[in-house]
């Protein structure tokens, strides 16, 4: 037997209509209670939900960018860490030939000539390890594209300048023992290193500069990304305050809804009292 053969009063149907309602209302506040959203699909609020989708979708997009900056910086560290190391190499080999100046002493010089032929290779050494991921700032090779927003139309490139003892036009091959001629090839050789060491200062400003210019976009790259989530969360998260009450608010309904649907069977039973 279908519903429509069962005949019901005015008021118990207007009772059961409007507890109806308030189950569907009850069943809302409690999946937004659960969830913590008031927009859980398209359905709740299509243009809520499709622009709340669209932010996340970017702030998403950005996250990843930031992450290549944050690789970025560290490779630009890498760099500037093997320019440090080399001009203390720089700075061991200028002491070096120095002192060879200072001394005529056979024994000394050729020990010195060892120790100064070895900072040479470390030099070119500490140029290949610096490198980082795969990209070296150091070879003359390798330069670094960083992408500051999602097609690509903002971006930045560092360029990788050559910085082995031969691009630096270090001396490295000078016999410090023979000092004849007024020592002139050493000589030559310490203003070699100390133009090496200016070489090198204006590679490590143009890395810091370039360092800045990431670290800026990274904070605000991540800036972005929490107002983007923030708007998207503004859009879409529901209100656990007024959620709540309209839960007390609904349950009383439901009770009140249930006694008057009770009092309405009630009246129609009262009839039965006429037989």
């Amino acid at each position: 037997m279908s519903i429509n053969d069962i005949s019901l009063t005015a008021g118990m149907r207007s009772n059961l209509v409007s507890l109806q309602n308030t189950v569907s209302l009850l069943n809302r506040t409690q999946e937004r209670l659960s969830s913590g959203k008031k927009v859980n699909s398209a359905l709740d609020n299509p243009t809520a939900f499709f622009a709340a989708q669209a932010l996340t979708g970017r702030a998403a997009d950005l996250s990843g960018l930031k992450d290549g900056m944050g690789q970025a910086i560290q490779t630009i560290k890498s760099a500037n860490n093997g320019i440090s190391t080399i001009s203390t190499l720089i700075d061991a080999a200028k002491g070096l030939a120095q002192t060879a100046l200072a001394t005529t002493d056979t024994a000394a010089l050729s020990s010195l000539q060892v120790q100064y032929d070895n900072l040479m290779v470390q030099i070119d050494t500490v140029v290949t390890d610096s490198n980082y991921v795969g990209t070296n700032l150091l070879d003359g090779v390798n330069s670094l594209t960083v992408n500051f927003n999602e097609d690509g139309t903002s971006s930045m490139t560092v360029t990788s300048i050559a910085s082995k003892s031969a691009d630096l036009g270090v001396t490295t091959t000078i016999d410090l023992a023979d000092l004849t001629a007024g020592a002139a090839s050493v000589n030559a050789a310490i203003v070699s290193l100390n133009e090496a060491k200016v070489q090198l200062r204006t590679t490590s400003a143009g890395l810091s500069a370039g360092l800045s210019v990431i670290s800026a976009r990274q904070d605000f790259t991540t800036q972005m990304v929490n107002t983007l989530t923030a708007g998207a969360d503004n859009l879409t998260l529901a209100d656990m305050n007024e959620e709540g009450a309209n839960m007390l608010m609904l349950q009383t309904r439901q009770s009140l809804g249930t006694t008057a649907l009770s009092l309405s069977a009630q009246a129609a039973q009262s009839v039965l009292k006429l037989f």
